[in-house]
C-alpha cells in the first residue's frame, strides 16, 4: 500500500530526514507550497497523515481527510491543531514534548542577561562611536534578583536549573503547582499577583489556550515592578501587545524581550519592534542544528508508527485509542 503524508510547513532547509524515514513504509510526501488554509484543504482529501509545524490546520481539512490516521506536530504546543475535532473523527494527534528544551532555556537566559546587562543599548552606542559607561549606571547585580516563571513545564524547569547557576532566586507559578515543587531552593505559588510583585524578570512558559490568551494585559502588567522585564519565548498571543506598548511608554515596566509575536512575521511598523526598551528575535529560541534533527526524526517516526498501525510514542489525545472509530485500530 502506498501512503501519502501532507507537510503543511517546516522551518528548516529540506525534508530529507522525513523522506528517508517515511520510505520505510512506502510513504510519499505532499508538501503545501505556502501552507495556506486553502492549500491544506485542497491537499488533505487523499492523505494518510499530516505533519505540521506552525500553520493552522483547518478543522475542515480533517473532515475531508477520510484516510488520515495521525496529525503529528513538529513541536510541543497544539494551538494550531483542532485536537477535539481530530478526536471526534478518530484521528490520533501527537507531538514532541522534549523538543528544544535546552535551546529555549538557553535563549530565555540569553534574553534575560541581555536585559539585565543592557547589552543591546550598550552595543548600539559603541557602534555609534560612543565609548561611555553612562548607560550602565544604575545597573543591578544579577545574583540575588528574582526570576518569576509563569508556567512550570519541562522548559521552565530547564530555565530554573540554569538560573540557579547564575545566582538568581527562582519563583514559579501555575494555578495548581504543588507548594513544595521548588523546594528547597525556590518558591512555588498559585497566586500570579504574588509572583508579579516579587519578580525582577517575568518569563512566560505557557501553552496558548483560551485561558492564557491575553493573560498579560493592562491589569497584570500593572502588577509588575517598574524595574522588571517581561520575557516571552512561549506564544506571542499570551501578551496583549497594545497593553505592553502602553506599559513601556508609561514606564510601568522597564522593558521586554520577545522571541514570539501574536502575528508572525509582525508588520514592519509594529510599535514594539522600534521601542528602545524591547529586544525582539524572530522566533528562533527553538533552533539549533541538533534540535531540528531530533524534531524531524521524532515527528516523522510517529507518523511511521501510525501508518504501521502502532500507537505513536507521544499521543496527546489518548482517549481516541479507546474509540470504536479510532483509525489506528481500523488501519
Amino acid at each position: 500500500m502506498s501512503f501519502r503524508v501532507l507537510v503543511t510547513d517546516y522551518a528548516w532547509p529540506n525534508l530529507e530526514i522525513e523522506r528517508a524515514l517515511l520510505a520505510e513504509v512506502g510513504a510519499e510526501l505532499v508538501v503545501a507550497p505556502n501552507g495556506t488554509a486553502e492549500e491544506i484543504l485542497a491537499l488533505a482529501g487523499d492523505v494518510d497523515a499530516i505533519l505540521t509545524c506552525w500553520k493552522q490546520v483547518p478543522p475542515g481539512a480533517l473532515d475531508v481527510a477520510s484516510r488520515c490516521r495521525i496529525v503529528s506536530r513538529y513541536g510541543i504546543g497544539l494551538d494550531n491543531i483542532p485536537v477535539a475535532r481530530a478526536t471526534d473523527l478518530g484521528i490520533v494527534v501527537s507531538n514532541v514534548p522534549d523538543f528544544c528544551l535546552d535551546e529555549v532555556a538557553e535563549h530565555t537566559l540569553a534574553l534575560l542577561m541581555a536585559c539585565g546587562r543592557r547589552v543591546v543599548p550598550l552595543a548600539d552606542a559603541t557602534r555609534r562611536g560612543e565609548w561611555t559607561q553612562a548607560l550602565a549606571r544604575g545597573m543591578p547585580r544579577l545574583r540575588g534578583q528574582v526570576l518569576g516563571l509563569v508556567g512550570y513545564g519541562n522548559i521552565a524547569q530547564a530555565v530554573a536549573e540554569r538560573a540557579r547557576a547564575l545566582g538568581l532566586q527562582v519563583m514559579a507559578y501555575t494555578p495548581r503547582l504543588a507548594p513544595d515543587a521548588l523546594n528547597p531552593w525556590g518558591r512555588a505559588t498559585n497566586d500570579l499577583s504574588e509572583l508579579l510583585a516579587a519578580a525582577d524578570y517575568v518569563s512566560l512558559h505557557l501553552p496558548l489556550t483560551p485561558e492564557t490568551r491575553g493573560l498579560f494585559n493592562g491589569e497584570t502588567l500593572a502588577m509588575m515592578k517598574p524595574s522588571a522585564y517581561l520575557i516571552n519565548t512561549s506564544r506571542g498571543a499570551i501578551i496583549d501587545e497594545a497593553a505592553l506598548s502602553a506599559a513601556l511608554e508609561s514606564g510601568q515596566i522597564a522593558g521586554a524581550a520577545l522571541d514570539v509575536m501574536s502575528s508572525e512575521p509582525p508588520p514592519l511598523d509594529h510599535p514594539l519592534l522600534a521601542h528602545p526598551h524591547v529586544i525582539a528575535t524572530p522566533h528562533v529560541a527553538f533552533y539549533s542544528e541538533a534540535a531540528i534533527v531530533d524534531l524531524a526524526t521524532k515527528a516523522a517516526r510517529q507518523v511511521v508508527q501510525a501508518l504501521r498501525g502502532e500507537v505513536p510514542a507521544n499521543v496527546v489525545n489518548p482517549a481516541v485509542l479507546a474509540q470504536e472509530n479510532c483509525r489506528l485500530v481500523r488501519g
